[in-house]
């Protein structure tokens, strides 16, 4: 294999890499904030793509993207409403079950609406012809879009918790609902404000990665999977352990298509999940022990 190669597959892998670590981070926002594992994570990349591909023949493409992530966040608003704060005593078992059964539901509801044809929005910059070369390796502009938007979530979130008033808010409903209650902090609605934050950024995702990985009704499954593969091997909670795990992922994947077929790509995450699952359930960069679902 040649320096080429080598580097192609690198940036390949880092590429769909950072998509995975956007995924990841959408469901340690709801962890952090719930203790739920929301397995419809995958289904929020899938609607805000889906909307903005049918709204990007009607508007400006920046407008198809707002409206996009818009209708995610009005989607992950229903589900916290009608599902999660309507639960009696939720345990860990049954968010599982309602989350995998609303990810199911928005599957099928896709369906009727889009059909099963494969979709995609136009480059942001370029076309898919247009590549830019990095010593001898070919990246697309997209890809560069795909980094640059994962880097600035990264940043933005940061500062979001760290110094507002509503991070911390919710920071505070993750270390302990009970004292953050005492303290006046309404935590039903930082529950609300963790499905928005974690809709909108899965809307903006699907939007980025659409153009290089195209988008269908049930894409989002395997996504939410190698997403909460990736957040498991960094921690789950841990959104600088996200990145990593995702990167660890995707070029993982990307170089074992040059040992294996292309069909046994998918199943590197699974199995990385169950190698963790067995050695490190902790992850690499989480605590021993993860907490049990909040109660709110």
């Amino acid at each position: 294999m040649t320096f080429e190669h080598v580097l192609q597959y690198l940036l390949a892998g880092i590429t769909i890499g950072s998509i995975y670590a956007i995924v990841a981070i959408g469901f340690n926002i709801i962890y952090n904030t719930t203790g739920i594992i929301n397995f419809a994570q995958g289904e929020f990349l899938m609607v805000g793509a889906m909307t903005a591909v049918t709204f990007s023949r009607l508007v400006p493409l920046p407008l198809a993207i707002a409206i996009g992530i818009a209708v995610t966040v009005a989607v992950g608003v229903l589900i916290d409403f009608v599902f999660i704060r309507n639960l009696k005593k939720p345990t860990v078992l049954n968010m599982i079950i309602v989350t995998i059964g609303l990810s199911i539901i928005i599957r099928e509801v896709a369906l009727h609406v889009w059909d099963e044809k494969v979709r995609s929005l136009p480059y942001f910059t370029g076309d898919e012809i247009s590549s830019i070369n990095i010593l001898g390796a070919y990246i697309s502009p997209q890809a560069l879009w795909v980094l640059g938007i994962c880097a600035t979530m990264v940043v933005l979130l940061n500062v979001f918790f760290k110094y507002s008033v509503m991070g911390r808010s919710m920071r505070a409903c993750s270390a302990n609902p009970v004292a953050a209650r005492l303290c006046g902090i309404n935590t039903k609605n930082m529950v609300t404000m963790s499905f928005v934050l974690s809709a909108a950024i899965g809307a903006l995702a699907g939007c980025v990665m659409s153009p290089i990985t195209q988008t269908q009704y049930d894409c989002g499954t395997s996504l939410a999977i190698k997403g909460f593969t990736v957040a498991i091997l960094g921690g789950l909670g841990n959104s600088t352990g996200a990145i990593i795990g995702g990167l660890i992922v995707g070029i993982l994947e990307e170089f074992s298509i040059s040992v294996m077929p292309l069909a046994y790509k998918d199943a590197i995450a699974i199995a990385i999940l169950l190698l963790i699952m067995f050695f490190r359930p902790s992850g690499l960069f989480g605590k021993q022990e993860v907490s049990a679902l909040k109660e709110f």
